[in-house]
């Protein structure tokens, strides 16, 4: 197996890159108080380059909802910050010799199949900024988001029935779009020619850049004041300690063997809802093995390449950023939640994983001009994939599914006859975890939020008549799955509604006992003459004046047996309005009595009730009803059993 992958991924590689490999005693002579000033300093930077991005930019996506990251990597392209995860600088090295670059350059690219993996959509602009010292580029500062609008067939950007890259906007390989601090104002005409949004995409590049620059200017200063040799001896040891610290306290909880476990997307856009099946084997070598001690991923088994836009390019570098995107799942093993959060994601966990990925045409693998643009239907997924097979490892110590992004909006014309484009991106209820419940309404994305309503209404010709937690869709557990939106916006002009939205009929799946959490729906009109249920992917679902969309989000599943759940939490949530007095009952057999601050329980009749319920733990994974629809009939996969 080991040379078939190996055989396999080669080729997927197009250029060889100037990656460092650390010894075994790399950073080792750093002064370890510098080593803590440089890290230091690194966030520091990192968070004042997003912070500029935020209060300059002027697209509610960026500006408001905070959908982008910046990151800092070395001159050898690795990583060195982990509060977030950031695209690759891979692209622009391959294509402009880093000694030929020059203090005020900053380059540019969108374009998915020449990002070496990095961006996943053409809507996620990337700019890079080399820092310099000593005359040569020591670092990069670069940030990369998620723009409203960069041309394409649909407003917005995002396509759902795209069966070709090419209609899903302007595709831009990296270019140079500043030279010594010079903007190429043609580029720029030529990006801002394509989009319906141009103010805002030119506002919004711009504060990037300048961020960025000012951000390498910060990173220089760092440079200057130690020497270049002592800080770069201090990314070593960054670096090393993130290396050794995972092999320690994470790969250290998972046994010496092979599992298996596979999740799906169920719907691409242009064919009929099926199960596009995301598989990982995952293999932890032994210690003394001669490759190193490591994971081994092996996507063999994952599904066909979608005619649809669910595809993600996620081979290419030796899956250098997949790797970065699913390390963060990895964590959730250590030993306190305290600890996990301290633990950040940097270059240090790449030699910690291998991966393997199936011959070019899947889901993983797509061959261009394959359309991408709802690829978190499948990056996402992985990430529960990657929970769920480490899940069977370790006999459930993992967090059950969640599903905390998708992209709602709506678009028409304002009071004044003026088109606008509102895009919100929601999320959703996470999973419930071995130590607790899970948390409501979070968002993959760090420190990104749901659009202030006093801004929304004052821009844009609707009114949010209520934004609440979904009662009921965390899936019951022993510890229960965090809630998802409920939100109400009521059309003030008629306009269109769009979805680029997954888990409309497969649910974020419990686990050890616990129970699917309740899917994603948007309804039109509810309660009304002309109520009706909308796509998770649409592009122009028509919206009347006067009419309400409501819109309501993922629940996450639950952890181990909802019998096993204190009653007493039960009436707490629902005195909290989190589980209604039915679901009490039908979810977790507790009989409430009172009401209101007299609500309680009884518990000789909870007790005679949870007694009456069959238990089984033969299968390990819950996924909902939905599995059933498009599985024809199962109720479970043969990877869900405990066994399997």
């Amino acid at each position: 197996m080991t040379s078939t992958g190996s055989a396999r991924r080669s080729r997927r590689v197009p250029t060889q890159f100037p990656f460092g490999h650390l010894t075994d005693d790399a950073g080792a002579s750093a002064d370890p108080v510098l080593v803590e000033i440089v890290q230091g300093s690194l966030a520091a930077v990192e968070q004042e380059v997003e912070t500029a991005i935020a209060r300059t930019s002027r697209s509610p996506m960026i500006r408001d909802a905070h959908d982008f990251r910046a990151g800092i990597h070395d001159r050898l392209l690795r990583k060195l910050t982990g509060r977030s995860y950031s695209a690759l600088v891979h692209p622009v090295a391959r294509d402009f010799p880093i000694e030929e670059m020059r203090p005020g350059d900053v380059f540019f690219h969108n374009d998915v199949y020449r990002s070496e993996g990095g961006i996943g959509h053409l809507p996620d602009l990337c700019v890079t900024v080399p820092v310099f010292a000593d005359g040569r580029v020591v670092a990069f500062v670069q940030a990369f988001g998620h723009h409203d609008d960069i041309g394409g067939a649909v407003p917005g950007s995002m396509p759902s029935a795209a069966t070709s890259v090419f209609e899903e906007g302007l595709m831009v390989p990296p270019i140079k779009l500043w030279s010594e601090g010079v903007p190429n104002r043609s580029a720029l005409a030529i990006m801002t020619r394509n989009s319906r949004m141009p103010e805002s995409l030119a506002a919004d590049l711009d504060a990037e850049c300048s961020a960025c620059l000012m951000g390498a200017r910060r990173l220089g200063e760092l440079f200057e004041r130690y020497g270049v040799g002592a800080v770069e001896s201090a990314f070593d040891a960054i670096i090393s300690r993130t290396t050794e610290t995972y092999r320690r306290e994470i790969l250290s909880k998972i046994p010496v063997g092979t599992w298996t476990w596979e999740d799906y997307a169920e719907h691409d856009g242009v064919d009929e809802p099926m199960l596009h099946t995301q598989r990982i084997t995952l293999t932890r070598t032994s210690p003394d093995d001669p490759d190193g001690e490591r994971i081994v991923l092996d996507f063999d088994g994952t599904g066909p390449q979608a005619k649809g836009p669910i595809n993600h390019c996620g081979d290419y570098s030796d899956g250098v950023f997949l790797k970065k995107w699913l390390a963060p799942i990895l964590r959730n093993l250590a030993d306190t939640p305290e600890r996990m959060a301290e633990l950040d994601v940097n270059e240090g966990i790449v030699p910690l994983i291998e991966m393997r990925f199936p011959e070019p045409g899947t889901l993983l693998t797509p061959v261009f001009p394959a359309p991408t643009n709802a690829r978190t239907f499948v990056i996402l997924r992985l990430l529960g994939v990657l929970a769920g097979v480490v899940a069977k490892a370790v006999d459930g110590r993992m967090p059950a599914d969640q599903e905390t992004i998708r992209y709602t909006g709506v678009y028409g014309e304002d009071r004044d006859g003026r088109p606008y484009l509102m895009r919100e991106v929601l999320g959703g209820g996470s999973g419930g975890r071995p130590h607790g419940d899970g948390e409501d309404t979070i968002h993959v994305v760090p420190d990104s939020r749901n659009l202030p309503t006093e801004f929304t209404e004052a821009r844009f010709p609707f009114r949010v008549e209520s934004l609440a937690l979904a009662v009921d869709s965390g899936g019951a557990g022993q510890h229960r799955g965090g809630l998802g939106y409920e939100k109400h916006i009521r059309m003030l002009k008629d306009a269109h509604f769009m979805s680029i939205a997954d888990r409309s009929i497969l649910a974020c799946w419990g686990v050890a006992g616990g129970k699917a959490g309740q899917p994603f729906q948007v309804t039109i009109d509810p309660g009304g003459p002309d109520e009706r249920e909308i796509d998770a992917l649409a592009d122009a679902a028509p919206v009347k004046a006067g009419e309400v969309i409501r819109i309501r989000t993922t629940g996450g599943g639950g952890w181990g047996d909802p019998l096993e759940r204190d009653p007493a939490l039960v009436v707490r949530d629902v005195r909290w309005h989190k589980v209604s007095p039915a679901a009490a009952y039908d979810d977790y057999a507790v009989v409430l009595t009172g009401a209101g601050d007299d609500l309680g329980f009884d518990a000789e009749a909870t007790a005679a009730a949870r007694a009456s319920r069959a238990r089984t733990d033969e299968v390990f994974f819950d996924r909902g009803p939905g599995y059933a629809r498009l599985a024809g009939g199962p109720v479970y996969a043969e990877v869900d059993l405990r066994r399997g």
